[in-house]
């Protein structure tokens, strides 16, 4: 693996559609904002010639420009796609965004690939959510390799990072976290710093020179062999103690020669296996190079050592009515399974999805089964169509190349599906399947908004409902109470995407306004109420008087209405109009314009007229009769009350308890969790935690995930609820 590699050129390339899945890899490169995975994915194409000298996509854009919100923010912000070939294989490269903002993208990378590329900065070191996604993997299995990168920097230190992502990622074993090669340091500079050139592979002690653009495979010198001597034993020890034979480390450690091909075969079993995790090392072409450092080693790990779809678990795929169905894995025969990983829309071809064949083959022009997501929780519409595939495609950049077919294993675009939404299932039409959705991060910062003008208001239902159609992770709100349209979002980062998506991609320009909550009242007291109205201006005239009674009741018992009418003070068919008009102005509020709940409203007495009452005076009379009621009482402004679990590493234990107190939160209590974190629970007021989706990142380093619940409404306490009070007057 990779000390065998040789370019070639024959061979090498675009990747078309695959012709079987033992030729596919699918591979997600993970690491945080700034580790370099873009600017691998490109140097792995253009030493794969698939891109031209000059670093872009030939007959295409640049590999990472792919949408113009990520050339603006210098960031990468959704999920990319670039197969290359190599050696006879199609490799579809997953690019997924580092900032945690953007997770959505990288739980849909993880759900196409079958292997994972940890990408791991030289200069900036591992950080806490990448050690997270890291476990993520190894729960699933999931086969791993380590790419340091940014050797080029000044202060980079290949051997330190090493040791640090063994103490990250080999917390079972360290020793199944090794390097494959060793970088060779040129010539001093005048600043100190010595350009790394080369590689030296650990087990087959052959030197791979990269200084003049172009890997050469040379001899190691007499003096160079010694250096790796302590590295190349401990790769070998490493490797063998992975070994299915069990009787390779009793020869080995008897002092039996183990050949170098059986070493490679063995590790290229056990990375497979997800039991062991090379370090390699890669660094972009200089200028006018064809091949960056470690790009043929790490293609080469890739092609021989990960595996194919074949090897994928079977995802869980039921009936359209829940049954479970048994499929053989990544069978090209086999009924169709595939799934939408990702949907964006292209200014020329419309809705793109980007799917994953987990069976089965997709042709051009075939009408497919769509099964919906279950996910009318944040806004998306379930749906069970009928559709026709459009254009099959395998992506370049922008450019898209037409393909007649896909096979299971493979990943590729349709073009021009007008209801498939991330996280549906394609199947036959006949045979209609359901796959088990990947689990999605809940978005948890509110973003009201309200359009900037009357034609942005004709456009934004469409925009809004094209944008929560792309992201699953967006959950679209029209809340009832406030009156407001709220998005959902992962954080501040996601939340100036959809808002430039929805100005440049739909042409709707919003504004965005604070963000309310659902507030309540209720009377702290027992208070009386009348309601007179009483007209009389010429023709028929109106009449109703009503005498009521309000008492506060027990959290959760909404309006209670209760006839104590005795004589027929008011008449049988007006008592009806008396409650109507009650649970009206309830509605309305009594006190800051908020729903009112927890009451009994006890209608005593009153008085009507044979000719002037009516439904609609008795429904004005009751609602009166609230008003006077709640004049005469103190109202309580009730504020909803949410459960917060905070999942955070232990270091951080004291500054989140000590925030949530700053929040007026009550502790609940803490437990241990594995892994070295503490999950916190609280009682914490919504309003107080309206932005904690971005202030909780602050405070763990981007380590911390919570969650929230509404538990109930509760009074404010009398300097918050007058702070509203006020707000609400000076609005009005």
């Amino acid at each position: 693996m990779g000390d065998k590699a040789q370019t070639h050129p024959g061979a090498a390339g675009r990747a078309q559609a695959a012709d079987h899945p033992q030729s596919v890899r699918n591979v997600v490169l993970v690491g945080h904002s700034g580790s370099g995975k873009t600017t691998l994915v490109e140097a792995l194409a253009l030493t794969a010639g698939a891109v031209n000298r000059a670093g872009r996509v030939e007959d295409g854009g640049t590999v990472s420009d792919y949408d113009d919100i990520e050339h603006r923010q210098q960031r990468s912000v959704q999920l990319s796609l670039v197969p290359v070939e190599w050696d006879g294989i199609k490799i579809n490269l997953l690019d997924t965004p580092g900032y945690a903002d953007f997770v959505g993208e990288l739980r849909a990378g993880l759900r196409a690939a079958d292997a994972a590329l940890f990408v791991v900065s030289a200069s900036d070191g591992v950080d806490g959510s990448t050690r997270m996604v890291w476990e993520e993997c190894a729960a699933v299995g999931m086969p791993r390799a380590i790419v340091i990168t940014h050797l080029e920097a000044a202060r980079s230190d290949f051997e330190g990072m090493t040791r640090t992502c063994a103490e990250a990622f080999g917390a079972d074993d360290p020793d199944a976290v090794l390097p494959l090669y060793l970088p060779l340091r040129g010539p001093q500079a005048p600043d100190g710093h010595a350009p790394v050139t080369g590689l030296i592979g650990l087990l087959s002690q052959k030197l791979f020179d990269y200084s003049t653009g172009e890997r050469k495979e040379s001899e190691p010198g007499e003096d160079q062999l010694p250096l790796i001597e302590e590295a190349r034993n401990r790769l070998i020890e490493g490797i063998i103690s992975e070994s299915e034979d069990e009787t390779l480390m009793d020869r080995y450690l008897g002092g039996e020669p183990v050949d170098v091909g059986t070493l490679i075969e063995d590790l290229e079993r056990a990375v497979a296996r997800g039991v062991f995790f090379p370090v390699l090392a890669a660094a972009p072409a200089a200028e006018g190079s064809r091949q960056g450092l470690g790009t043929v080693e790490l293609l080469e790990l890739v092609t021989r050592g990960f595996p194919t779809p074949l090897e994928h678990e079977t995802v869980r795929v039921t009936t359209i009515d829940g049954k479970p169905r048994e499929l053989k894995p990544c069978d090209p025969d086999a009924p169709l399974v595939a799934e939408v990983v990702k949907t964006s829309s292209d200014p020329y071809v419309g809705r793109l999805s980007l799917i994953r064949l987990f069976s089965g083959t997709l042709r051009a022009d075939q009408t497919v089964h769509v099964s919906g997501h279950g996910l009318a929780d944040r806004g998306h519409e379930d749906h069970d169509v009928d559709e026709r595939i459009g254009a099959l495609s395998t992506p370049f950049g922008k450019q898209q190349r037409p393909v007649s077919h896909v096979i299971a294993g493979d990943l590729a675009c349709v073009a021009k599906l007008g209801r498939a939404e991330t996280g549906d299932t394609l199947s036959a039409k006949d045979d209609p399947l359901l796959m088990e959705p990947w689990q999605m991060p809940d978005p948890l910062l509110p973003l009201a908004i309200q359009a900037h003008s009357k034609p942005d208001e004709d456009k934004l239902s469409q925009g809004l409902a094209r944008l929560v159609a792309e992201d699953p992770t967006m959950r679209l709100e029209q809340n009832q109470d406030t009156h407001q349209v709220v998005l959902w979002c992962l954080g501040e980062a996601h939340a100036d995407v959809a808002l430039e998506r929805l100005r440049s991609r739909y042409g709707v320009q919003v504004d965005v306004v604070p963000h309310k909550v659902s507030l309540r009242e209720t009377f702290a007291s027992k208070s009386a109420g009348r309601g007179r109205h009483v007209k009389q201006s010429g023709g028929h005239g109106q009449f109703a008087i009503c005498e009521i009674e309000v008492e506060p009741l027990p959290g959760g018992s909404g309006i209670e209405f209760v006839d104590k009418v005795v004589g027929g003070a008011v008449p049988r068919q007006f008592i009806p109009s008396v409650e109507k008009g009650v649970r009206a102005q309830a509605a309305r509020g009594v006190a800051a314009g908020h729903p009112l709940i927890d009451v009994r409203v006890t209608l005593l007495d009153g008085k009507a007229h044979s000719v002037d009452s009516s439904d609609a005076a008795f429904q004005t009379a009751g609602a009166l009769a609230l008003r006077e009621a709640a004049a005469d009482a103190k109202i309580h402004l009730l504020e909803p009350v949410a459960e917060v679990s905070v999942l955070i590493g232990d270091d951080f234990v004291g500054v989140v308890m000590s925030d949530l107190s700053g929040r007026r939160g009550r502790l609940l209590g803490t437990e241990q969790t594995p892994g070295g974190r503490t999950l916190i629970r609280a009682e914490v007021p919504e309003i107080e935690i309206g932005r904690y989706a971005v202030d909780l990142r602050s405070l763990s380093h981007g380590t911390a995930h919570f969650s929230r619940r509404y538990v109930r409404h509760e009074p404010m306490p009398p300097q918050v609820a007058d702070r509203v009070r006020e707000e609400v007057r000076k609005a009005s």
